[in-house]
């Protein structure tokens, strides 16, 4: 393994090792450097090489959770261009997100609302980036002009991430309730656009 790829891996050990501290009752500002290196194997002043500060690497954990988000929901827009429906594999795409990456979404809810004006910034930067990659596939889709696509996409996602925060802290038969109901919401939303004519 070259030097480079070696940096490169232990950056990643670090943002791992910040994921795996947060849980429900530790924020990001909870956790301590030294936490984290301690949790990523490497000493103290090693954290330097790759982050100024905790608060640099928070801003990187939220970029890193919205790209895994992002992600995720292109590949559930795959499985609906391979046959699955929208709002039913986008929902149950996003509840597996949440079951297998609870620390990765609650980090997203968390900062979102949180005392750092810096993370909310990026949370909201995130979420901005959801509704945006959503408007352009329901323009693309349903032939819907881009402002109104906007409102519908934004009122889709808020809907998604409030399921989310309930789901986050649910059991599976909880959570699939929750996604049920979700989805209704989401289809009335749908309807209501659809049928909607502006001023």
């Amino acid at each position: 393994m070259s030097r480079q790829e070696q940096k490169l891996k232990t950056r990643q050990n670090i943002i791992n090792a910040a994921f795996g501290l947060l849980d429900e009752n530790r924020s990001l500002s909870a956790i301590s450097l030294r936490e984290v290196a301690r949790e990523a194997g490497i000493a103290p002043t090693s954290f330097y090489r790759h982050f100024k500060d905790m608060d640099e690497l928070g801003l990187t954990l939220v970029d890193e959770a919205g790209l895994t988000l992002r992600q995720l929901m292109r590949q559930a827009r795959r499985r609906i261009d391979s046959g699955g429906g929208v709002i039913d594999t986008s929902v149950d795409t996003f509840m597996e997100f949440i079951a297998a990456n609870s620390n990765v979404f609650r980090l997203l809810l968390r900062e979102h609302t949180g005392t750092s004006a810096a993370y909310r910034m990026a949370v909201l930067r995130e979420i901005q980036h959801f509704t945006e990659e959503l408007t352009d596939y329901i323009v693309a889709r349903l032939s819907v002009k881009h402002q109104m696509a906007n409102l519908q996409a934004e009122a889709m996602v808020r809907l998604v991430f409030s399921a989310g925060a309930e789901a986050l802290e649910s059991d599976p038969a909880q959570r699939q309730q929750i996604g049920d109901r979700v989805k209704m919401q989401l289809r009335l939303v749908q309807m209501g656009a659809s049928v909607f004519k502006p001023k």
